[in-house]
């Protein structure tokens, strides 16, 4: 190989000029690549070497599993201190509005948002690996866990007969509260249970199956949801809580049956949190850089509504509805209900990889920014622990929330000790002043949840610019948005993979199909539709098909195959079979007429190719050759019934193609369909004189032809070479004698 530098334009062109024989993979295999001497470990030897102990992997498996270990150490006090302390003051007083008002959307009291606020913190310290990340309560895991609590513990369930003569019937809200909390804690288990075995057995991938599109659709209904579960706190009035398919319609329609019931009082505080709340993240927003920290709008409005719920005594003079009883300190650990959890398995699942999927999104998203990895696997297994752990001390599931997220990377946090003071401040509230928290207004933390809620509205954005962009990701989040919304968050959920699964399969069977030019003296081949310096030549196609051959696309290959080269082999010889009949038809009547010196009928079925047009054209005529000089200008012999290679000579004439190149380049993978299909298709077009040969093959495919047994009688690997430039110079040199001698120029 020759570098070569050449001034053209006043600018400086690095040239390359190779001079090598033109190699095909047979050639190769034999005599420039060797493989190197590895014997294939046996299962045994795997097993052994995967279960093998010594200081050095245990050392390894307890810093994987504890990440704290790795950067605690280490911890540059001076650096990151005064940061992660800001940052986890600011979170943890975010998060005491955010635990009391998401408990809300779990259909459980809001004390045990709190109890969540904390402990699944103060474990992923010890085993995350996102130094950002802020564990807790988040609205769209919150809401589909309230879902499948008010499914398996509905009010009806808990009414209580009156003894009076109108047979009415009264709510028991400590036993449902008590049951639901039951429930949410045991769906946590199971959530955490699943977490933790795709963690362990390296299942962290699987969140790439949500693509982005799907995720944003998803929680953009879920605001949906969350926003319509809070009117009712918002206006103060009663309406039962629903799920399942529709339940978002059927509140709507409860909300607005009860609007005349609107508690005036409710509706004018909740709107005057609102509007405080969004002028206070709007200024957030406006001087972040000048702000040392976000004003906390959410904990002044907690603490300003409760200061004025219990100074004008709201709940007993005004009825509105207020958070109740907050008991002081920590409730002992507790073992799960076991006995639900057989009706809860797929919702554990869809829960399970909703939340693990929101939390490495964030994850990845600040570890590029910040210039550190995160590990999936690992991810899996911490989200799992703090579920699972968590669930014995009655709290319900957890992921990262955004806006805390946020706050924590924007307010200077470094590391998991700014999660570590949050949870310590969310701890100091619970044991201390839990008790301050009983006149809050629910319609003050459906303020909040509302509000929160503008991030994800805003995601409607996405429409207009996937509008131009991309029209299958537009249908994904639209599909995932329509679905979830009116079939509910978990039907939706699998509504939406499996329309992500179909858009795939439909990419699989609608690639682009070309025939490849070269670009004059460069080696180089573009598609000849679309770039008019791309020639063809004479006599030779290269096709390409965008996509991997396998079982769901081979016969689609080679129909775009005969359309795009113009040879369909079907039809010629059918074509062949029909002249030869009629030959021998003619032949027998002129034997029988005494004519037997009559001209023969000669056949001539050529393969044209219109170079202007870029497609070929088959022809089929009948030429009446009074002597076998004529055929022999023609380039043609006379037709006999025994002349076996007859179809050999139906492209045996000059303009016509003799070779196809079938472009494997962008083949990543083929199945024994594929290999079964490619096989025939070279079979095919042989019996009509037109040669196949691949080119662009990777080793991978090499490999999996080879196990596929492809390579087999008259099937080598010669007719595979490794560019489409090696194969094209063998088309050109194996043209036959007869026609004139061509010059290449490599």
């Amino acid at each position: 190989m020759e570098l070569i530098k050449q001034d053209a334009d006043a600018t400086t062109a690095l040239m390359y000029r190779v001079e090598r024989p033109v190699y095909n993979e047979g050639y190769i295999e034999k005599h420039l690549l060797h493989k190197k001497g590895k014997r294939p470990k046996t299962i045994f030897q795997r097993l052994t070497k995967r279960l093998s102990c010594s200081s050095a992997r245990a050392k390894s498996i307890v810093f994987g599993f504890l990440p704290i270990l790795t950067w605690l150490p280490s911890y540059p006090v001076k650096e990151y201190l005064f940061g992660d302390l800001v940052s986890g003051i600011s979170t943890g007083i975010m998060q005491l509005p955010q635990g009391l008002a998401y408990a809300m959307l779990a259909a459980v009291p809001p004390v045990y948002g709190l109890y969540t606020s904390f402990y699944p913190v103060l474990l992923y310290t010890f085993f995350g690996t996102s130094r950002h990340n802020s564990i807790g309560t988040f609205a769209v895991v919150s809401l589909m866990v309230g879902g499948v609590v008010v499914r398996e513990a509905p009010d009806s369930l808990f009414l209580m007969q009156l003894n009076d003569t109108n047979g009415s019937a009264v709510l028991d809200v400590n036993s449902r509260d008590a049951r639901r909390v039951q429930i949410a804690v045991a769906l946590t288990c199971m959530v955490g249970v699943v977490q933790l075995i795709l963690g362990l057995l390296q299942f962290g991938f699987v969140a790439i199956y949500l693509a982005e599109p799907l995720v944003r659709g998803f929680t953009t209904a879920a605001a949906v949801h969350v926003f319509v579960s809070q009117l009712k706190y918002l206006l103060g009035i009663r309406t039962p809580r629903y799920s399942g398919p529709l339940s978002v319609l059927y509140s709507l329609i409860a909300v607005l049956k009860g609007v005349p019931t609107t508690n005036v009082a409710t509706i004018i505080l909740g709107m005057v949190c609102i509007i405080f709340l969004f002028v206070v993240k709007n200024l957030n927003e406006r001087f972040k850089q000048k702000l040392p920290v976000p004003i906390p709008g959410e904990f002044i409005v907690v603490i300003v509504s409760t200061g004025v719920s219990y100074g004008i005594q709201l709940s007993e003079k005004f009825e509105v509805d207020v958070v109740g009883k907050v008991p002081s300190g920590l409730l002992p650990p507790a073992l799960p209900d076991y006995s639900v959890f057989p009706g809860m398995i797929t919702d554990s699942i869809a829960i399970a990889v909703v939340a693990f999927s929101v939390s490495i999104s964030l994850a990845k998203i600040l570890a590029l920014k910040h210039g550190y990895t995160v590990d999936g696997n690992q991810e899996l297994i911490a989200l799992g622990t703090c579920n699972f752990i968590s669930s014995f001390f009655h709290c319900f599931t957890v992921t990262s929330s955004m806006s805390r997220t946020l706050v924590q990377e924007g307010t200077g946090g470094k590391t998991q000790i700014a999660g570590l003071l949050a949870s310590i401040v969310v701890l100091i509230v619970v044991l201390a002043i839990g008790f301050v928290f009983q006149p809050l207004p629910q319609t003050a933390l459906a303020a909040i949840v509302m509000v929160n809620l503008m991030g994800m509205f805003r995601q409607l954005r996405d429409i207009p610019s996937m509008w131009r962009t991309s029209r299958i990701e537009l249908a994904i989040w639209v599909v995932a948005f329509i679905a979830s919304v009116l079939l509910g968050l978990d039907y939706g959920l699998l509504v939406a993979l499996g329309f992500a699964i179909l858009t795939v399969i439909y990419r699989t069977q609608s690639p682009k199909k070309m025939i490849l030019g070269e670009i004059p003296d460069t080696g180089l081949y573009c598609d000849v539709e679309e770039y008019e310096e791309a020639s063809e030549y004479t006599g030779i196609k290269i096709f390409r098909f965008n996509m991997s051959i396998y079982f769901a696309n081979s016969d689609l290959y080679v129909n775009a195959l005969k359309e795009k080269t113009g040879i369909n082999p079907t039809l010629l010889l059918a074509a062949q079979a029909s002249r030869l009949k009629k030959a021998k038809k003619d032949k027998a009547m002129c034997v029988k007429e005494g004519k037997a010196q009559a001209a023969p009928v000669k056949r001539e079925a050529l393969v044209k190719l219109d170079m202007e047009q870029g497609v070929t054209q088959t022809v089929v005529s009948e030429i009446d050759s009074p002597s076998n000089s004529q055929d022999k200008v023609l380039g043609m012999e006379p037709l006999s019934e025994s002349d076996p290679d007859d179809s050999q000579n139906l492209l045996d004439s000059p303009g016509t193609i003799h070779s196809i190149i079938l472009d494997f380049t962008p083949v990543n993978f083929i199945d024994s369909v594929g290999a079964k299909t490619i096989k025939s298709v070279i079979k095919e077009f042989g019996e009509v004189g037109v040669k196949i040969f691949l080119a662009g093959c990777s080793s991978t495919i090499l490999a999996e032809l080879k196990r596929l047994q492809f390579f087999e009688g008259a099937m080598t690997p010669d007719l595979l070479f490794p560019s489409i430039h090696d194969a094209m110079l063998h088309c050109q040199n194996r043209v036959r004698p007869q026609r004139p001698s061509q010059h290449f120029v490599s």
